[in-house]
Parts: C-alpha cells; sequence; structure tokens
C-alpha cells in the first residue's frame, strides 16, 4: 500500500521486540492530551499565550465486580467515557478561555452584541446541569454508549433485516445461513464505522485531536524503548502503536458476529433487543482479547492488532513538535515511581 505524505514526512522508528510495554494510555482532548499510568491521571493543555497547563485528575480504583474476567472491559469502559468527558470539557474551557482573549479585538458593534449575550439569563436546564455537575457527566457517557450502540450495533442488524426481508433469506432454523446472514450484518457494521472515522478525519477540529492522538503514540513509544523524553526523541518513532484503543472496536465488530451467530436470528425487534442486551458481554470478550494481544508478540497477536493499526490511519495524524511536547509533559505526570509498577 502506498503511503501517504503524513507517513512519509518524518523517519519512522519500530518498536523493538522486547521492549517495555506499558499500561499508561491516554486520550486526545481539544488542544491537549490526557493521561492514565498506573497511580496517577494528569492532563495537559496548549493555552492561547502558548503555556502548557498541567492538571491532575482523581483516578478510579476498580475493584470488586470491575475487576472481574469479562464484566471488568465493560465497567472500565464506561468509567472512561466518564472521566474522557470530563477532560474533554475541562479542555475546552481553555479553548472558551482563548477565544474570549481574541474576541477583545472585536468591533464595538460586535463587542455590543457578545455583551448582551453574556447578560441573558441561563436557562432552567443549564442551572441543572452546573448544580449537578457529575450528573451531567454520567448522562453525556451513557449519551455516547447509546449513540455508538445505535449506530454501530442497532443499525446494521436494521439493515440485514430488511436485506434478509426482500431477498427471502430465512435463517432461524439454518445454522450456516445464520452465520451468513451474521457475517452480512459484520460487514455493514465495519462500513459505517470506517465512513464515520474516514468523515470526521475530514473535519479540521477533529484533524487537530488526531495529531494529538498521534504525539500521544509517539511519546509513550519513545518511553517503552527507554529513551530520554524529549521532542527530537519522540518525533522519531512512528504515530501508529500496536496497544491503541482504535482496535477495540474493531475488535468488538468481529466478537459481535461470533457471539450473535450463537444467539441465532430471530424476528426484527427480538433481534434489535438481544443485540442490546448483549452488547456488556461483548465489550468484555473485546476487553479481554485486547488485553491478551497486547502482552504477546506472536503471529495470532500481530494478526489481532492488525486492523487496528491500519484503523490508525484514520485516527492519527503527524503531530508538529509543539503538540509533542504536550503529549511528553502529559506522560511524564503520570510516571510510576518504579517502573515496573506500569509494565502490561
Amino acid at each position: 500500500m502506498k503511503k501517504n505524505q503524513d507517513d512519509q514526512a518524518l523517519p519512522e522508528k519500530k518498536i523493538r521486540s522486547g521492549c517495555k510495554k506499558t499500561t499508561i494510555g491516554g486520550q486526545a482532548l481539544i488542544e491537549g492530551l490526557m493521561m492514565i499510568g498506573p497511580a496517577k491521571k494528569a492532563m495537559a493543555v496548549r493555552k492561547s499565550d502558548g503555556s502548557i497547563a498541567i492538571e491532575e485528575m482523581p483516578i478510579t480504583r476498580f475493584t470488586g465486580a470491575a475487576s472481574l474476567l469479562f464484566v471488568r472491559g465493560s465497567v472500565r469502559l464506561f468509567r472512561q467515557l466518564v472521566s474522557g468527558t470530563q477532560a474533554l470539557l475541562k479542555s475546552a474551557e481553555f479553548a472558551e478561555e482563548a477565544a474570549d482573549i481574541s474576541a477583545e479585538d472585536t468591533s464595538p458593534a460586535d463587542a455590543a452584541v457578545k455583551s448582551a449575550d453574556s447578560e441573558k439569563q441561563p436557562g432552567w436546564l443549564d442551572r441543572f446541569l452546573e448544580k449537578h455537575k457529575n450528573l451531567a457527566l454520567y448522562l453525556s457517557a451513557i449519551l455516547g454508549i447509546l449513540f455508538s450502540v445505535g449506530l454501530f450495533i442497532l443499525l446494521p442488524n436494521l439493515i440485514t433485516s430488511l436485506i434478509s426481508q426482500f431477498t427471502g433469506l430465512q435463517t432461524r432454523q439454518n445454522i450456516g445461513g445464520t452465520i451468513l446472514i451474521n457475517l452480512v450484518e459484520g460487514a455493514i457494521r465495519i462500513a459505517l464505522f470506517v465512513g464515520y472515522l474516514a468523515l470526521a478525519s475530514r473535519m479540521k477540529d477533529i484533524r487537530r485531536v488526531w495529531m494529538y492522538h498521534g504525539a500521544e503514540h509517539k511519546s509513550i513509544a519513545c518511553y517503552e524503548d527507554s529513551q530520554e523524553l524529549t521532542v527530537d526523541n519522540a518525533r522519531q518513532y512512528s504515530r501508529f502503536h500496536p496497544r491503541c484503543g482504535t482496535a477495540f472496536m474493531f475488535i468488538v465488530i468481529i466478537v459481535s458476529i461470533i457471539v450473535f451467530s450463537f444467539v441465532g436470528w430471530w424476528d426484527r425487534w427480538l433481534n434489535l433487543l438481544i443485540r442490546f442486551a448483549l452488547v456488556p458481554l461483548v465489550a468484555g470478550i473485546a476487553y479481554e482479547i485486547i488485553r491478551l494481544a497486547g502482552r504477546y508478540d506472536n503471529w495470532l497477536t500481530r494478526a489481532i492488532s492488525a486492523p487496528g493499526l491500519w484503523l490508525q490511519r484514520l485516527t492519527t495524524a503527524e503531530p508538529d513538535d509543539s503538540m509533542l511536547e504536550v503529549a511528553l509533559v502529559a506522560l511524564q505526570a503520570v510516571l510510576p515511581e518504579k517502573q515496573q509498577n506500569d509494565n502490561w
């Protein structure tokens, strides 16, 4: 496959086989990054004046059911969505501050309109969400999950049901047919997912987020290769990383094809209900597969990681040095006191 211009812009250095594998991971934000280590969580954001704001965040300890096999994946995914939403909103506040500063140079007429808008009393919903910030975060995470489930799990099944109806393909008592129609459903799910990422990548603001995602990967690769955490060192590494969360959604799709094939094919609404109910199980299995794939290095784990690496061509972009600097600040803020504490 021919490399794009971004791939050719800088030399890439592959992570050496047998080097450190860290559990430290992150999430790209608006002009910044959140990093999560074994004992610390922090976000770093580039402010409008060029400085980097660093803020430590409370880290969640997973105990009880949250540590059980095939259960912990769903629990941790939800908690990650909550903390990720919180960090994203916080980074947006920094962006708004930058916009407010630039607005000082606007014309008197524009300033008058802005002043009038600022004097408007907030509605009851704004007041409620301001008073119950934690509730708002959980609601945002739940809505995000429902949107993803609806778009990538339920919609493909609905489309496949229509295809089955118009083609006369009846699979309830036919194992081969059930597997076939689940493969069709899975292909539609993959097409929707890849198409969604491709469209998002065309947005300018999302493109900058993808650049910070690339900076996250480069900084972590530099750390795993036991190099000094400097911009010059991090720059030479690839923006693609084998243990990126992008692979998770693709593994979810593959696992869903297998799991849904076992439950058969029923009428349209029952199919939707079954798939909605099985989402936590599918996510839990996918999480355990990702954990295993990250722990070992062989032909099977490389095959599992390959689709995620390919998808990173859509979800990462080559960062500039200022972004690498932010990523390294966030990473250094969560490094454990003992290096072995963050081993994968």
